[in-house]
């Protein structure tokens, strides 16, 4: 969420709502990055690992980046990305 925030117009604000953010006053910033932490804060609620660090190896990344770009709802992405941007984002979470 927080790669594709830039290219989501006002989605974030309605995800923000819909996860009872009140956005009254919230510029498109504030009500992004409002969503993102929502939606973080309900991951961790439900036990989703904030983190890969117990469950994705190194040596894996570069099978799981290229198994994501091959994906078929990659195109449906809302900001263009590359097999290099995904390990990029996968080795963050390491």
């Amino acid at each position: 969420m927080e790669y594709n925030a830039s290219a989501t117009g006002t989605k974030y604000k309605d995800i923000a709502e819909v996860m009872g953010v009140d956005t009254t006053g919230m510029d498109q910033e504030t009500y992004r990055k409002a969503a993102v932490d929502a939606v973080k804060k309900l991951s961790q609620d439900v036990g989703i690992p904030k983190d890969l660090k117990e469950i994705v190896k190194i040596e894996d990344l570069d099978f799981l980046s290229q198994s994501a770009f091959d994906d078929a709802c990659r195109p449906g992405n809302p900001r263009e990305i590359s097999v290099v941007k995904i390990k990029e984002l996968y080795k963050s979470l390491l």
